[in-house]
């Protein structure tokens, strides 16, 4: 096989809100880290064990500040990405390394923002609507 790929598929819980940075020129880069869990029984003991593994998460521009807008800490999100090292010069003059899965895809799953929002609406606003409209006959040009 001749090609690579470099593809990562994840569905956690933000660690913590976005933090976005600004650079002239209008670009913009969030970074976020994303808890996920693996459980398993250990057959020694009959345990049920949770192991989390975080994740740093870069999401680039517009698709930054759409989940700045959205996501906070603790709302599960679905990403697609790739795997991502630099490394860079620290003050103190040592050399830092650091992985990152730099998005290119998302889907929010829970968003607390809206949840907390709906539970403040009024009833009124938050019922559904009235389907029975839906039981006449639509017209429309189509020939067939």
């Amino acid at each position: 096989m001749y090609g690579t790929l470099n593809k990562v598929m994840l569905i956690g819980h933000l660690g913590n809100d976005i933090k976005m940075h600004y650079f002239e020129g209008g670009n913009s880069i969030g970074r976020f880290s994303l808890a996920t869990n693996e459980v398993y029984i250990n057959k020694q003991t009959n345990e049920k064990i949770t192991s989390t593994e975080w994740h740093n998460l870069v999401v680039r521009n517009k698709a930054a500040e759409i989940c700045e807008k959205y996501l906070s800490k603790g709302d599960k999100i679905y990403i697609e990405g790739r795997i991502k090292s630099r490394q860079w010069q620290a003050e103190d003059g040592s050399i830092k390394y650091t992985t990152e899965i730099q998005v290119t895809e998302f889907t929010f799953l829970t968003v607390k923002k809206d949840a907390d929002a709906i539970k403040q609406m009024p009833e009124s606003e938050t019922k559904n609507t009235n389907f029975d409209d839906m039981n006449s006959p639509i017209e429309n040009d189509l020939p067939f």
